[in-house]
């Protein structure tokens, strides 16, 4: 049995089914402004923070690029979907919540999001609660593949990184997981992992469900 006392979790596409719904959102609204988001271009926009984002989508698509505009867009875009259709939890989420309550182990959602998103997809999501603590990507200065977040979550709780295991389905995010020295598990969503994101990873599973099998 893993002997872990904290369990780092990322949300869209490892808690919730939410990157299709983002990817969509950004290319109608980037189109409503004559630019074209493509997969290529939003595989590097994944889980990284806003800062970020913004300053990659003006390095391809030009400094003219009006992320403000296109972001807020994009938001209202998915927010209606989001709020029309609900969340769709991932598989085996509720399980392992429930399984790492009854072991005692603590649960932290580490995300790039927003915190007035996070709290929100969370709350409809019904699993606010079911966490410890929740940190965003405007409590850190760097994004993921930077370990910051990560080991914020751990000195939070008063844990140390050897005895942390992270849930992440992005390459940025298993990266950051090894660079924390934590136990980091893949669970790909939409990007199929490649060599690199193999090499990071702890352990690859196919869904939530399988993570409960590295706690037994």
């Amino acid at each position: 049995m893993m002997k872990k006392k904290l369990v780092i979790f990322d949300m869209d596409g490892l808690m919730f089914d939410t990157e299709r719904i983002y990817y969509k959102a950004w290319q109608e609204a980037a189109k409503a402004y004559g630019y074209e988001i493509t997969w290529e271009i939003y595989k590097q926009i994944v889980a990284r923070n806003s800062r970020y984002i913004e300053k990659v989508l003006k390095q391809i698509l030009g400094n003219d690029f009006p992320y403000e505009a296109v972001c807020e867009k994009k938001r209202t875009l998915a927010d209606t979907q989001v709020e029309t259709e609900g969340i769709q939890h991932k598989e085996g989420l509720l399980e392992l919540l429930d399984n790492l309550d009854q072991k005692g182990i603590q649960k932290v959602v580490a995300t790039s999001s927003m915190r007035e998103k996070a709290i929100h997809y969370l709350t409809l999501g019904g699993i606010k609660d079911r966490f410890d603590w929740i940190i965003c990507g405007c409590d850190v200065e760097e994004s993921k593949p930077n370990p910051e977040i990560f080991l914020k979550a751990a000195a939070h709780l008063g844990i140390a990184p050897v005895d942390c295991m992270v849930l992440e389905d992005s390459k940025l995010g298993i990266k950051a997981a090894r660079a924390a020295e934590m136990t980091g598990v893949l669970v790909p969503d939409l990007v199929q992992p490649d060599q690199e994101m193999l090499e990071d990873a702890s352990y690859v599973v196919a869904s939530l469900r399988e993570v409960m099998a590295l706690l037994d």
